[in-house]
């Protein structure tokens, strides 16, 4: 029976190190989440074990797309400053991500963002791809839901076979929140985050919830599916697998912290990645 242990460990891990960064053997690698809601950086070492990590709310990404380039590399920049110093030593080599199936111009515009910020990108992956890289699922499917996107990744024999997204996310439960209770935008963000609402926060946007269900459901249909996985920052609602798994009628799984799943996967992607692969990552485009 599969058991979130062994990735729930990783994500802890991870956790402590962005309170008090760890020790690296061998070379570092940073993995850069632009995200929706969060940028969110992360580091691993060569052996793949997590070293640091630091997130910051931003609003610089919508529905998979840069839409402010300039603020994007800046505060990825202030990002890299705030883990350069506190490991004593510079963050050259990094792995970006994109939502999939988005298109050409996204995949290049993420890419520049971490290109701008002083990165060499050794790789650009997939974002439910990426996930899996700290699940390491066999089968089944990963459902990255993110601030703007819902990804989804089709898992057959350890391989990705199928990705796909759709423009639905945790801004459309943000948008729900604040035209149910008469608040703007940013006091529904900090409402649906605060520990104490999650009940009443889960009674407002469930509706929003089984419309991702659908989404997953339409999108997996004519493949094989026993099992689901939940990434992404939207996942940390309270409840939100119960929901989904109800409307699926498949067992649905939630990781630890499901807001740093992708980012250590997308630094963990950088793992076998040369330098001289590097100088190819247009071929991802």
């Amino acid at each position: 029976m599969f058991t979130m242990e062994k990735a729930d460990n990783l994500i802890e891990h991870l956790e402590k190190c962005m309170t008090r960064p760890g020790i690296a053997k061998g070379e570092i690698y940073a993995g850069i989440d632009l995200g929706t809601a969060y940028m969110v950086l992360t580091v691993i070492d060569s052996l793949g074990n997590p070293v640091a990590g630091t997130y910051r709310f931003a609003q610089v990404v919508r529905d998979g797309v840069v839409v402010d380039f300039t603020g994007a590399s800046r505060m990825l920049r202030e990002l890299k400053s705030e883990l350069e110093q506190k490991l004593g030593t510079q963050l050259v080599k990094a792995a970006g991500a994109f939502p999939p199936d988005t298109g050409k111009s996204t995949v290049k515009s993420h890419f520049y963002v971490c290109e701008g910020a002083g990165f060499e990108v050794i790789n650009m992956v997939d974002e439910p791809t990426a996930a899996n890289n700290v699940l390491c699922i066999e089968n089944g499917a990963v459902v990255d839901i993110g601030g703007g996107t819902t990804g989804i990744a089709i898992i057959q024999d350890g391989e990705v076979v199928y990705t796909t997204d759709e423009p639905t996310g945790g801004t459309h439960f943000s948008l729900v929140i604040a035209g149910a209770k008469k608040i703007s935008f940013e006091e529904a963000e900090d409402f649906k985050k605060q520990a104490d609402n999650q009940q009443e926060v889960m009674f407002m946007v469930k509706p929003v919830v089984q419309k991702v269900a659908s989404i997953i459901k339409n999108k997996i249909r004519g493949f094989n599916i026993s099992s689901v996985y939940l990434v992404g920052g939207t996942c940390c609602l309270e409840g939100i697998e119960k929901v989904i798994e109800s409307e699926l009628n498949i067992p649905t799984f939630k990781p630890r912290d499901p807001l740093l799943v992708t980012p250590l996967g997308i630094a963990l992607s950088c793992l076998g990645v040369s330098s001289v692969e590097s100088r190819n990552v247009e071929a991802y485009y």
